[in-house]
């Protein structure tokens, strides 16, 4: 049996909906907004220990067809999730087919099934870093970089107007220092 979720992380339109502000994962904000990038961000292969000993650590990206993953859903694709790494002969890179009992198009329901046991989950750092962290969950093939999977930064964006609110300024201020660390896992 295999379980799809769709909850919601629809984007608001600022403008009509009267946001002055909104915090995105996006490498391409809307080009009629302003946009302050907030932190890097990079996408990493997790699972929980037990998982990894009921099931073995995979020790190639190839593995992964073999086991249960869980992954976020992309219209119009095959789940498929394509790794590279740095070789003394250059970059290698491997596209490898996945399937397993739980895709859901949000982060944090896929790191709490992976937390529970469920299977290897390719996450944004900033939702598995309390979990690497607290020594939960653990990094999957750590040499292996994913690859187009999830933005590559953290955004703050407002519509595009003459004024700023001294609020929405002093709010991107706090943040770009707050996030200016970004969401390493080396820090787990």
């Amino acid at each position: 049996m295999r379980i799809e979720l769709n909850l919601s992380d629809r984007l608001a339109s600022l403008a009509t909906e009267g946001f002055d502000l909104a915090i995105r994962h996006t490498d391409h904000p809307p080009d009629t907004h302003v946009a302050w990038t907030l932190c890097e961000t990079r996408s990493l292969l997790v699972a929980s220990r037990h998982h990894l000993r009921r099931q073995g650590t995979p020790q190639h990206p190839l593995d992964l067809a073999s086991r249960p993953c869980l992954h976020y859903p992309r219209p119009q694709e095959d789940p498929a999730w394509t790794m590279e790494r740095q070789t003394p002969d250059g970059p290698e890179r491997v596209t490898v087919q996945i399937g397993g009992p739980l895709a859901a198009n949000n982060s944090e329901a896929l790191r709490d099934a992976a937390l529970s046991g469920l299977g290897i989950a390719l996450l944004p750092d900033f939702s598995a870093q309390a979990a690497l962290r607290a020594g939960k969950l653990v990094q999957v093939l750590p040499e292996w970089r994913p690859v187009g999977s999830f933005a590559g930064r953290i955004c703050a964006i407002r519509p595009y107007s003459a004024h700023v609110p001294r609020a929405v300024t002093a709010f991107v201020d706090y943040l770009r220092r707050a996030l200016a660390a970004g969401f390493s896992p080396a820090d787990a």
